[in-house]
Parts: C-alpha cells; structure tokens; sequence
C-alpha cells in the first residue's frame, strides 16, 4: 500500500474515527510510529520548553512523566511511594504554590503496582487554574470507562498494544484546543504535532509510518467496535475482578494503598509476594505450566507479582490462569 495514496487515507480515517469513539473526543486524535513512551515525549515536547509543569508520580511511569518533563521544562515533581494513593490536597497545594505553572502531566493507570489515579479530578484542579493537563491513557484507553472530553484532557496517550490488542510501536494522542493555543515554537521535528495536524488534512502522515502496524491497529480497533467499548470495559471490570476475589480467597494481599479517589487497575493487578514462595519461583512454575506472569520493576522486583487482565483475554483465559496459579501455591503450602 502507497501511504501518500488513497487506500491508506482511507485506512487512516477509519482507525482515527475509532480512536476517537474510544477515547470519547471530537479533538483531533494523531497516530505516531513510536511506543507510547513516545506519545508522553511528544505531548510533553509541543506543550513544555523552559516552563514549569508539575509532574505526578507514584510508580515507574510517573517516573517517566517526572523524567520526561525534566527534559523540556522545569519539572516540579510530586512523588509517592510507588503504589501509593494519590492526594488531591497535596496537587492543589503544590499549584497554588507554584504560581507559574503551565501544566499537569500524570499517568492515569499505573501498572507498575496496580493503581487506577484520580485523573478527572486532577484535571478538574488543572482547569481552575487555567492549567493544561496531559494524560498517559497507555494502559486504560479502551478497558476502562476514560472521557477525555468531559474529563478535559488536553493531551492524551494511548498505545496500541495495551487495552486496544494491537501489536507494539504504535501511539496516539488526542489534542484540544486549549492545547493547540498554547503549543511552543519548534518541537521536535518527528514528533511536531502541528505537522500531524496539517498532513492530517490530507489523509497522510507527515514521515513514514509503520504500515504493517497501521494494518493491525486497523483490525485491532475493528474488534473493539464489533464488542462495543461499554461491554469491553465491562469485560475488563469483571476479568480484573475475577483476579482480586481469587487472591483474597488465597489470603494473599493486593499491593495498592487506596484512597476515596484512587481504585485497583482493572488491566493489571499488583499482589505482594506471599511467604513460602519466591516471585522467580512462581513465575518459574507456572511457565512450566505455559502461563506467564510479571513480576514487580525496579525495587519491586522480588517483591510483587502482577497479573494482566488487558485487550482480548476472555473469561476462560483467567480461569486457566488462576486455576494453574492456585495449584502452584497450594504445592508450595502458600494457600
């Protein structure tokens, strides 16, 4: 396929529409050749040079966000321990300090440690001081319920292999006005959102794209629609809850410290690591057994183990793997 030729612009309006549907915007809505760590760079690239943000972070991709941000501006970091509830009091009191501001940038589901954060209400503190707010939707984008209208997002993240079941390389970012207002002079050259904006026009890209992944994410978001987004999120409510009442039935513990604002993941779950039995251990046993499990990063390697419940996985998936989980840790006199 020619990506300057018309079955290509074709392709690439149905896969925006789509993305647009799932993210529940009328912003414009670009995919790049590039992981979402790269929809974090280019969201904060285009909004952020020399200026303050505040960056939250309670796990390993908030870190990135802070890390990120650091690159471009002047980040102010609010940092939890990872898996820690954030706390709005604590958002509100750094941007009433920091009179300067320009944005907010945090991630709204951290998979690291199987933390679901408060981004409609951050993003509600960001408009009442005129802030913009940038969202890392990677891993909650099309398993859970996000509206990033309503919530008023303006940047926000999603990759591909994730919630929407597409290989990995692809991301895309949906874009608002507000943010379109107050973009910098001379981004990045490859991630120029105002080039995608105007290549956009004419049903192309502005560089090359992957078009092997184009062609997946295309199918990829054809599944989503013939499921409906409303019985998919409902899809992964249950699946993630299926996981949850297993491992309190085990008398094993869920690794987040919750608020009232902030809830368990419903595309990852985060169990601390029981006596009796290492995380190399169970993972090592239950890939005997043809399940893969992850296992904790950075400093929680060692010490929780975390079960994904993202894109297509069905009912009996679940079941295959909390039944090979529950023998393993019955062998080992864990449960």
């Amino acid at each position: 396929m020619n990506h300057r030729g018309e079955k290509f612009k074709e392709m690439l309006e149905r896969i925006t529409q789509a993305l647009k549907e799932i993210m529940r915007t009328e912003n414009d809505v670009f995919v790049l050749s590039g992981s979402g760590s790269c929809g974090m760079e280019a969201a904060i690239s285009n909004l952020i040079k020399g200026d303050k943000i505040l960056a939250i972070s309670n796990g390993k991709f908030g870190d990135r966000f802070i890390d990120i941000a650091g690159r471009y501006g002047d980040v102010i970091p609010l940092e939890y321990e990872w898996g820690r509830s954030i706390e709005l009091e604590d958002v509100r009191e750094v941007v009433e300090r920091e009179k300067d501001l320009k944005a907010i940038a945090m991630v709204h589901n951290e998979t690291s440690c199987g933390i679901t954060n408060p981004a409609p209400q951050v993003a509600a503190i960001a408009r009442e001081y005129d802030l913009l707010f940038v969202m890392d939707g990677i891993t909650s984008i099309g398993g859970m319920d996000v509206r990033v209208d309503e919530w008023g997002v303006d940047i926000a993240i999603v990759g591909s292999q994730k919630c929407l079941g597409a290989p990995p390389g692809l991301c895309a970012v949906a874009v608002s006005e507000r943010a379109w207002d107050r973009m910098v002079e001379s981004p990045p050259l490859y991630m120029d959102l105002r080039a995608y904006r105007k290549s956009a026009g004419k049903g192309q890209t502005p560089y090359t794209p992957a078009l092997p992944l184009f062609f997946a994410l295309d199918e990829a978001l054809a599944i989503v629609m013939e499921e409906g987004l409303d019985a998919r999120i409902r899809r992964h409510m249950y699946l993630a809850s299926m996981v949850r009442d297993a491992i309190r039935r085990w008398g094993l513990e869920l690794f987040p410290r919750l608020n009232e604002v902030s809830s368990y993941s419903n595309t990852v779950t985060a169990i601390k690591i029981p006596e009796g039995i290492t995380v190399d251990e169970l993972r090592r046993e239950v890939k005997q057994k043809g399940i893969t499990i992850a296992g904790g990063q950075e400093h929680l390697k060692g010490k929780i183990f975390r079960i994904g419940t993202m894109g297509n996985l069905q009912e009996k998936d679940v079941l295959v793997v909390l039944t090979v989980l529950e023998r393993v840790l019955e062998a080992r006199g864990v449960v």
